[in-house]
């Protein structure tokens, strides 16, 4: 982890970012929970590309990790009117090794306190998961709901106070 970059993808990165995704969220498949980017095809990233904020970071010239922003305003928001993380992936070679926590790092500080100046961000990520509430609680994010969205599983949501005292009531 010695040369880290972080890059905003564009369609000139769908192929890579499929692979990773891919490779990056077999564990998910196996737990058999339904996130979206778990089953992605091409156009599903073109389209996270060309409508979300989507982030990767390189490792020397190793893409090593991916995460998106849905912005409140895009066609597929997410449930408050603050951005909310999602796509995470970190390719299965560098997993356990940080590089999650360090991208993530960039898009919540770097990127959305210190650039956007945004108050906080959500997540949401699924209860059944045996350890990812815990790692993001962990990281500062507090639940603030969960919901039933009928895709077999409870999605709790999370969110992260960035440059805000106290969480809105939700």
């Amino acid at each position: 982890m010695s040369n880290l970059t972080f890059h905003q993808a564009t369609n000139k990165d769908i192929k890579e970012l499929l692979d990773l995704s891919l490779r990056g969220y077999a564990s998910i498949r196996e737990l058999g929970i339904n996130f979206a980017a778990a089953t992605a095809d091409e156009k599903l990233v073109e389209k996270n590309v060309n409508e979300n904020i989507c982030f990767y970071m390189k490792d020397g010239d190793e893409m090593v990790a991916t995460a998106s922003i849905r912005m409140p305003w895009s066609s597929h928001h997410g449930p408050f009117e603050i951005p909310h993380i999602w796509w995470v992936a970190v390719a299965p070679e560098y997993k356990r090794k940080g590089y999650a926590s360090k991208l993530l790092d960039f898009i919540e500080n770097d990127y959305l306190r210190d650039t956007l100046h945004c108050p906080s961000v959500s997540l949401g990520t699924a209860k059944e998961h045996p350890w990812l509430a815990e790692m993001y609680l962990k990281r500062g994010y507090e639940k603030v709901g969960e919901s039933d969205l009928g895709k077999g599983h409870v999605t709790i949501y999370l969110e992260k106070l960035l440059l805000a005292k106290t969480y809105k009531k939700r």
